[in-house]
């Protein structure tokens, strides 16, 4: 448990360093907006500076915002979960404001691909920590963990709202400029976090025991076994069906082939999964 804890608070602390240096060197360098909260905080602050002169905390900004959405994930998600995902709040933010700005490149699309990708490699290492970087994404694990379906794209939709409101504010060029950010962030996103993704896993061995004790002991997942005979030695073998999470299923595999070094095991993505579906609640 001790183990566990130091890994995740390491890797809130990779994310909170890699997302407040993504801001200060892609986002600021091409006047970009990341969505979400993050990005609301950078608008207000632009507005502010354009309009009055004035020049607000970008942490204390993104703070207030978080208030709500932390709520939820204490009220809804998991008390851990949100402590941690608090953390990286707070570090992050403070990070940003202290952090020197780094100029790699002028040009604003190569800063809006590459800021979005380390922007989703940021939040994908608070998700390896069964945390969150905060604002939108409380709302998307939130509604995730009540579908079982992955909500990434439907905030997205959020965020080129908010995109669109900094368009009429501040200027287009920036504005859809941040809207390629957001995409290649969120599509990079999808590629890198499988939690709610499903792969049914057919399994014909010799061992389907100490196949689906593997199974149910590593992902708590259920297994039916099925009779079969092979056509091309006519030799008698087991067949096991189960769906388990995208996320376990690199895992899984190389267990199984320990234990049955001559199994054969297809691997199908589902689409869609219709009935009970063990999904491990957020601590």
């Amino acid at each position: 448990m001790i183990r566990k804890e130091i890994k995740r608070i390491i890797f809130i602390l990779l994310g909170s360093v890699i997302m407040a240096m993504n801001i200060n060197t892609f986002v600021h360098s091409a006047s970009l907006f990341p969505g979400g909260f993050s990005g609301l905080a950078l608008l207000i602050q632009n507005v502010f500076k354009k309009y009055y002169g004035i020049t607000l905390p970008f942490s204390i900004l993104v703070f207030v915002f978080n208030i709500f959405p932390v709520y939820i994930g204490f009220r809804y998600i998991g008390k851990k979960f949100t402590f941690y995902s608090v953390i990286m709040i707070l570090v992050s933010g403070f990070l940003t404001d202290i952090i020197p700005g780094l100029k790699i490149t002028d040009d604003i699309l190569l800063c809006a691909i590459f800021g979005g990708i380390v922007n989703a490699i940021a939040i994908n290492f608070c998700l390896m920590a069964d945390s969150s970087s905060g604002g939108t994404d409380f709302i998307s694990i939130y509604v995730s963990e009540k579908t079982g379906k992955s909500a990434w794209n439907y905030i997205l939709v959020g965020n080129m709202c908010i995109l669109i409101a900094a368009g009429f504010l501040v200027g287009w060029n920036a504005a859809l400029y941040s809207i390629i950010f957001q995409y290649v962030s969120t599509q990079v996103l999808n590629l890198l976090y499988k939690r709610y993704e499903k792969t049914t896993l057919l399994i014909i061995t010799d061992k389907p025991d100490d196949i689906y004790k593997i199974i149910k002991d590593e992902t708590n997942h259920d297994a039916t076994i099925f009779n079969g005979k092979g056509c091309y030695q006519g030799a008698e073998h087991q067949m096991i069906y189960s769906v388990v999470s995208t996320s376990e299923c690199g895992r899984l595999e190389n267990l199984i082939r320990q234990a049955d070094p001559n199994v054969f095991i297809n691997v199908i993505c589902s689409k869609s999964i219709v009935g009970r579906f063990f999904k491990r609640n957020m601590d």
